[in-house]
């Protein structure tokens, strides 16, 4: 019948890419239907990798957060930072004009009120600078903003900030540790110092602003940090002025000793995972002051910081971890049926070519390997033998002894005939009834003979009862035919041949072997 006149013809490419196609399909069918064991295995990879991979993505995730963290503490330490820079360069603006007021000789000749203008120019108030002073050499409070009268014993002479100032003519502003005002009821407070000189450079005191430690935790106020992450402000030298959470006892504590500490005076700026106090994992940013003996810390816990993280991470990697569970499971679910399916096939396979009772090839097989052998043969001119067994007088064992006895010495004999003919090209297979049938390739009549009187030796020296054979024992006849297979010739000629030559074995008084070699 002629093609549609608008049938488009299949292109030779697309049907050799089609064909291909299909060839690798049905290969890789076979070769995963061939190893059960392989399909469980590669679906274990492939489930290890399915679960591994959002594991994988969720460790990025981590390393985001700890930036983000990062990032975040970095931009809060420099606010803090400016923020004092800002503050105490103020302050100290307004020192160095106490100073220029002070040192200036005709601040001291006028009167009481103008005097104290001179001195301190109406300063705006600050809600944490508790007084501005001028300190005489003496360490004496010889004027103040508020023009309160101070004791004229209290003497400030002894603290830190009047020896250092004292003791050195270029200290410039000097920020000192924290203290307990002696003014102001112990409150807790530091003082901004600068030197003031005499005409002839002598030391004269100190101008002095005194700064609650309060201010420092004012700039906390809207820093939230989850304990055990802190906020702190310090010294240069590691002591502390403020810090959150807020704790009165760590006033003026020094972590200089600290690890921590340590790298963060290391280098005016930056960030480290670092074991601080507590033993406690921190993120910590830190900022020098510039020009100012000051450090802004800002250190979230790491805890805290993956706490997120790690809930969605165990949320992920359970649904990773299950998900990858069921298909490992279903691969070697997959992989066990296959490997069923294989080990059934072959049962089958080997139901179709074995006796159930001997375990012997059955006849089927024999012809099949008796045609592979003489084609064999006949190719490569070797030589190829055939053994036909009887099991002498073996009807009157089974009348004597039963039927099931009588299959015990069956798969007995097949036995000794399958240890006596044991190369892998051999064939042994029970021809049917008592009779059995050996193909031995390769073999001439000599080795042929060898082979034959093991068996019926072997049998003999089983010394097993028959009452009915005439020499008491269970015994086989073995009739043997050998020839080089030749053109025109079929195998079923030396089987049958050996076949008669069993029959003259039986015949000159059985439990013995008779053979030829066919020209």
């Amino acid at each position: 019948m002629d093609e549609p006149a608008n049938a488009v013809p299949e292109r030779p490419a697309a049907s050799r890419l089609r064909r291909a196609g299909a060839a690798a399909i049905a290969a890789a069918t076979r070769l995963i239907g061939n190893r059960p064991y392989a399909v469980g295995i590669a679906g274990t990879v492939i489930a290890a990798i399915v679960a591994a991979v959002p594991l994988i993505e969720m460790e990025a995730g981590r390393r985001d957060a700890m930036e983000h963290a990062r990032e975040t503490s970095e931009n809060l330490s420099w606010i803090i930072a400016l923020d004092l820079e800002r503050n105490f360069r103020f302050h100290d603006v307004q020192l160095q004009e106490i100073v220029r007021s002070a040192e200036d000789p005709r601040t001291w000749v006028a009167p009481p009120d103008l005097q104290n203008r001179l001195l301190f120019r109406d300063l705006p108030d600050d809600a944490y600078v508790d007084g501005e002073f001028v300190v005489g050499a003496a360490g004496q409070i010889v004027a103040s903003q508020d023009g309160s009268e101070v004791s004229p014993v209290l003497r400030l002479d002894d603290r830190d900030y009047f020896l250092k100032q004292k003791q050195d003519p270029s200290a410039g502003l000097v920020v000192s540790h924290p203290f307990r005002s002696r003014l102001h009821n112990g409150k807790l407070s530091i003082a901004l110092t600068r030197r003031l000189n005499a005409p002839d450079g002598a030391f004269a005191g100190v101008a002095m602003f005194e700064v609650r430690l309060e201010f420092f935790q004012r700039l906390f106020e809207r820093i939230n940090v989850a304990e055990p992450g802190i906020v702190a402000i310090t010294l240069d030298d590691g002591t502390l002025l403020g810090v959150k959470p807020y704790a009165d006892e760590t006033s003026g504590v020094s972590v200089a000793d600290t690890a921590a500490f340590r790298q963060i005076a290391a280098r005016d700026g930056g960030s480290a995972v670092l074991v601080g106090s507590g033993n406690v994992e921190r993120i910590y940013t830190w900022r020098h002051v510039s020009g100012l003996p000051f450090v802004a810390v800002v250190a979230p816990a790491t805890d805290d910081v993956l706490k997120s993280w790690r809930h969605q991470r165990r949320i992920v990697g359970s649904i990773a971890v299950l998900f990858g569970a069921a298909l490992a499971l279903g691969a070697w679910m997959l992989a066990y049926t296959l490997r069923d399916k294989l080990r059934a096939q072959a049962e089958l396979a080997r139901q179709a070519t074995t006796d159930p009772l001997t375990k012997l090839s059955n006849r089927r097989t024999l012809d099949e390997r008796l045609h592979a052998e003489w084609n064999r043969a006949l190719r490569e001119r070797g030589s190829l033998s055939v053994l036909f067994i009887d099991i002498d007088r073996f009807k009157l064992y089974n009348d004597t002894f039963g039927h099931a006895a009588g299959d015990r010495i069956l798969a007995t004999v097949a036995t000794r005939i399958a240890a006596a003919a044991r190369r892998s090209v051999d064939v042994v297979a029970r021809y049917g009834g008592e009779e059995f049938t050996v193909v031995l390739p390769d073999t001439g009549h000599d080795g042929a003979m060898q082979v034959a009187e093991t068996i019926r030796a072997s049998v003999e020296a089983l010394r097993i009862e028959n009452p009915g054979s005439d020499t008491g024992l269970v015994t086989v006849s073995v009739g043997c035919a050998t020839c080089r297979p030749t053109a025109g010739r079929e195998p079923e000629t030396l089987v049958s041949t050996a076949d008669e030559q069993l029959y003259v074995a039986k015949s000159s008084g059985r439990n013995q072997v008779q053979a030829i070699v066919l020209e």
